[in-house]
């Protein structure tokens, strides 16, 4: 969608004029004003927008600019946009808008895919294309510790069901959220469709987390493959942004090594740096096999008793 329709769009939408400054204009808030492009900046990050859509899409944002606009003029006013944790914020964002657009510079240079690449990596990943398939699945979310997984791994193991996992969940006080869904391969983290493939109706897969554990239960799946074709401008895009990243990682290494980096205070002490959190290792187990009828029904029981 390109910034000429874009403009015309709104255009249309108002009074004709010769003059191409005001064609610039969209709205006057006291004495500043909003301009097309801030809309048309705004309409391009809405993504799938239909052209019938940009019309009432570019009011709606041109209305939510007033009041944003009506707010920072409050706000400057009142010196809010003084206030210490507001020029932090401001100043973080900066450094992370410029951040990002260098990474992006940089990540031009890379080097697209060529056709080689494109037929190895769907050969490779036959899980999400030759053999892909399409999961209904129940996930469960539970806010434990670290040093939990080990026994919630075990009750999982030991359980005659998933239902029968999730009471021993509210006996144990366990908070959690729980969620049905159903999802393609491709919408699973990578690292973990191999796993998923080997997975049978009725088994149950534990993946501890920095957050808790997730247990995700597999309740069927079926084949639904993507020819090398139509996966063809999938696996592109995706090889080329692998390849900006590892591009944008040696460039900011190489800026590293090149710059002179002093740590100060308690973070020049090599004992206060973070270690790297080694990824844990899923754990797969059968909670019930296939007894599906019970299981849905446990699980559709403890949803309902959700807030």
């Amino acid at each position: 969608m390109g910034t000429a329709v874009l403009v015309f769009a709104l255009a249309a939408c108002g009074e004709k004029t010769g003059e191409s400054s005001a064609l610039q204009v969209a709205a006057k808030v006291n004495k500043e004003e909003i301009s097309v492009h801030q809309i048309n900046f705004l309409l391009q990050q809405q993504r799938g927008l239909k052209p019938e859509q940009i019309e009432v899409s570019s009011r709606q944002i041109l209305e939510r600019l007033v009041d944003q606009e009506l707010a920072l003029q409050k706000a400057q006013e009142l010196k809010i946009d003084r206030e210490p944790r507001v020029m932090q914020q401001l100043e973080a964002s900066r450094r992370e808008i410029i951040a990002r657009a260098y990474a992006d510079r940089a990540g031009e240079a890379a080097p697209k895919p060529g056709a080689e690449a494109i037929k190895r990596y769907y050969a490779e990943k036959p899980g999400l294309f030759k053999e892909r398939r399409i999961y209904e699945i129940y996930e469960l979310t539970i806010d434990a510790q670290p040093a939990q997984a080990d026994g919630l791994r075990a009750q999982l193991q030991g359980a005659k069901s998933f239902g029968d996992f999730i009471e021993q969940l509210k006996a144990g006080g366990y908070r959690y959220a729980a969620a049905q869904a159903v999802r393609a391969a491709e919408q699973l983290p990578l690292n973990l469709l191999d796993t998923f493939a080997k997975m049978e109706s009725g088994q149950s897969i534990l993946v501890p987390s920095a957050d808790g554990v997730q247990v995700i239960s597999l309740v069927s799946s079926r084949p639904e493959p993507v020819d090398e074709v139509r996966a063809k401008p999938a696996i592109e895009q995706y090889l080329l942004n692998d390849a900006k990243r590892k591009f944008v990682d040696a460039d900011v290494k190489a800026l590293r090594a090149a710059a002179k980096i002093e740590y100060v205070g308690k973070f020049a002490q090599a004992s206060s740096l973070p270690a790297s959190i080694e990824q844990a290792k899923p754990t797969v187990t059968l909670a019930a096999k296939a007894a599906s009828p019970a299981v849905i029904d446990a699980v559709h029981k403890s949803l309902s008793g959700l807030k």
